[in-house]
């Protein structure tokens, strides 16, 4: 397992690297008498890639909705580089959301656009680039996925594996610092989640992003993470490197990492 990707060396950048990109501090969000997360505790430096594991309805999409703000947690903070998400307004938020990429877990493609036009879609409204700009850049993104032949492609007409690719492809078309993905791997054959495990690690070394990833694949959090968060009850039940969590005498992290 690989550890912390470069140390800062001094001044302003030494400072970014201490200051943690995401940070959680006793989150807590119900819905009427269920209480999805109680007391939810963490934080993701700058070019680390932290991988939240859990069993299926404990939260972990929940949590990634509400780092990005789509939903405001009942009580407890998140900062974002700093700035508290909760109560945000929606200007600023919309502003810190362009540094976020999100990878859906069905890659939410718009169904009526080609993957080129998807691609280009957050450029169109985000980034001021001619058209000969904008189609050079997304031209770019799909190569980085492996998808440059596949631009004139409908939804449609291209398997689980690449409307991935494509997700990823277009998380990354504003050049987010951070990157949150939901289930990256759900619905793929072993193959083609190892192709996708790969190209994340590709992208991560390549970008320094601080990366979020809620999985219950323990391989994909194996080949990705730096650390790994167990997520039980509500509540963060142990972080640590996937050794250091293998060698646990906790009887639930042992069968979650080494199911039967």
């Amino acid at each position: 397992m690989s550890g912390p990707r470069g140390q800062a060396i001094n001044g302003d950048v030494a400072q970014d690297a201490k200051r943690a990109a995401v940070e959680v501090r006793s989150v807590r969000k119900s819905y009427g008498d269920q209480h999805v997360l109680d007391g939810i505790d963490l934080e993701v430096s700058q070019g680390e890639t932290l991988a939240i594991l859990g069993q299926s309805g404990t939260g972990k999409s929940v949590l990634l909705k509400l780092i990005v703000g789509l939903q405001a947690p009942d009580a407890g903070s998140i900062h974002v580089h700093g700035q508290e998400v909760a109560g945000i307004a929606p200007g600023a938020m919309n502003a810190l959301r362009l540094k976020i990429g999100f990878v859906f877990q069905s890659a939410a493609l718009y169904d009526s656009m080609t993957v080129e036009q998807n691609i280009a879609f957050p450029l169109a409204r985000h980034a001021r680039l001619a058209d000969a700009e904008c189609r050079a850049r997304v031209r770019q993104l799909l190569a980085s996925v492996g998808m440059e032949k596949d631009l004139a492609k409908m939804p449609g007409q291209i398997s689980g594996g690449m409307k991935k690719r494509v997700g990823l492809a277009r998380a990354l078309a504003l050049s987010p610092d951070i990157l949150l993905f939901d289930e990256p791997t759900t619905g793929l054959d072993p193959i083609t989640a190892a192709e996708i495990s790969d190209l994340i690690l590709q992208l991560q070394h390549e970008r320094k992003v601080a990366s979020i990833i809620v999985t219950h694949d323990v391989h994909v959090a194996e080949v990705v993470a730096d650390r790994l968060a167990i997520l039980r009850d509500g509540r963060i039940l142990v972080t640590g490197t996937f050794d250091e969590l293998r060698a646990s005498r906790d009887p639930f992290v042992s069968r979650f990492l080494k199911p039967a």
